[in-house]
């Protein structure tokens, strides 16, 4: 189960908000998540309408139950928002966590031992935590495999986000752990000249440590909350869905790149080793004779495997064609929309051709650089596998590559 804090101890940079909409959408995707509120404003609950009243239990109740000599289950307190997304919601108890603990050793353990009990049980665990340093974030961090630092593009957004990064560093030191930080803006408001300034600094310093989803301004997200929605529940069609599904497939992707990454180093670390032996071979063998390579037969190094590897899904120059492959196991239509056809998907459709779901198409590009987008099922989006990126005047991304 992949653990995520959404953390910042800078109120209104939208944390609640991105939790919900976060989890709701890797729901969306496919992903059994859980949502936990560790927030004693309890935000989650009211955003997605979780009668206040009606909550007899909550994570607080949970937390402090064994030093009570009275274990409660996170499964007594769950509430199930939809198919693949429960709620731990919070209560107003949970500021009397830090007085109530005190005292007891590994009290900054507490939520990292609830969630062990039941990891088998989900993919994602989600967690909200209060705009202030406490035991309740020490809590969510050791308990946490990843943190997400959303980053509102405003004045105040530079200065605080390295205060932000200070702390984190502060308590990840305290809590013993060591976690994948990325950066998200949020809030972003294309029409105004500082926030592209602001974006284009946060790009500039954190580079492949930031998201390249963005959430956008948008009233929609804020009308979802006042009705307690998440926004794939209020307007499917909306930007504000769009920002946060692609910020889920991100974040599903980069498990998936990681995996891949663990496989290239398994397999350059067995080349190495083979290379090696058969060169030890090649010497006892016959000293005397050099091995000659030829344009037919060229000896495959290590480093060689591992770009192949890795550029199997994207774009890549192959034999002087441009190969585009990529991977969607559910969709019925990928096509490409680009500058080289007009931004007119139907004209460059990507043909399935396995049953895994891998698509691909060769097309033969005059030398120059390319900007182009996915079009799944009617869905347009970056390319996953292509990290060469630009911003278009729509606040997103196309995906780009350079013809030689």
């Amino acid at each position: 189960m992949r653990t995520i804090a959404i953390v910042n101890q800078k109120g209104g940079c939208g944390k609640t908000t991105i939790s919900i909409n976060l989890a709701s959408a890797l729901a969306e995707v496919g992903q059994k998540t859980l949502l936990v509120d560790m927030d004693p404003q309890s935000h989650c609950a009211v955003g997605l309408a979780v009668p206040e009243e009606q909550i007899e239990q909550s994570i607080y109740d949970v937390l402090i139950s064994k030093s009570r000599n009275e274990p409660i289950k996170l499964t007594e307190i769950l509430w199930q928002i939809s198919d693949r997304l429960e709620l731990a919601p919070a209560s107003i108890d949970l500021s009397a966590f830090e007085q109530q603990m005190a005292g007891i050793s590994e009290c900054e353990g507490c939520l990292k031992n609830v969630l062990f009990e039941i990891k088998g049980e989900y993919d994602y665990a989600i967690i909200d935590c209060p705009p202030a340093v406490s035991l309740l974030t020490f809590n969510a961090l050791r308990a946490a495999t990843e943190v997400i630092v959303p980053v509102e593009t405003g004045y105040f957004a530079l200065h605080g986000l390295s205060k932000q990064l200070e702390t984190l560093n502060i308590l990840c030191e305290r809590s013993s752990r060591q976690v994948d930080v990325r950066v998200l803006a949020s809030m972003y408001d294309i029409r105004t000249k500082m926030a592209r300034e602001v974006l284009a600094e946060l790009r500039k310093h954190f580079a492949d440590k930031m998201f390249g989803a963005i959430v956008n301004f948008n009233t929609k997200i804020k009308e979802a909350a006042s009705f307690g929605q998440p926004i794939s529940e209020f307007d499917s069609s909306s930007r504000g869905q769009r920002d946060f599904r692609l910020l889920a497939e991100e974040v599903v992707d980069s498990e998936a790149k990681q995996q891949r990454r663990q496989i290239v180093n398994s397999l350059t670390d067995q080349l190495e080793s083979i290379s090696a032996t058969a060169d030890e071979l090649l010497q006892v063998a016959k000293p005397a004779i050099k091995a000659v390579q030829t344009p037919e037969v060229e000896k495959l190094k290590p480093a060689d495997t591992d770009v192949k590897l890795m550029e199997y899904y994207g774009v890549n120059q192959i034999n002087g064609a441009v190969v585009f492959v990529t991977l969607y196991p559910r969709a019925k239509s990928v096509q490409i929309a680009s500058d080289f056809n007009n931004w007119q998907p139907e004209k460059t459709p990507m043909q399935k051709v396995d049953a895994k779901g891998v698509w691909q198409t060769k097309l033969n590009l005059p030398a120059g650089k390319y900007r182009y987008r996915l079009v799944v099922d009617g869905q347009w989006q970056q390319d996953p596998y292509n990290e060469l990126t630009e911003l278009n005047p729509f606040g997103e991304f196309n995906s780009a590559i350079e013809v030689k």
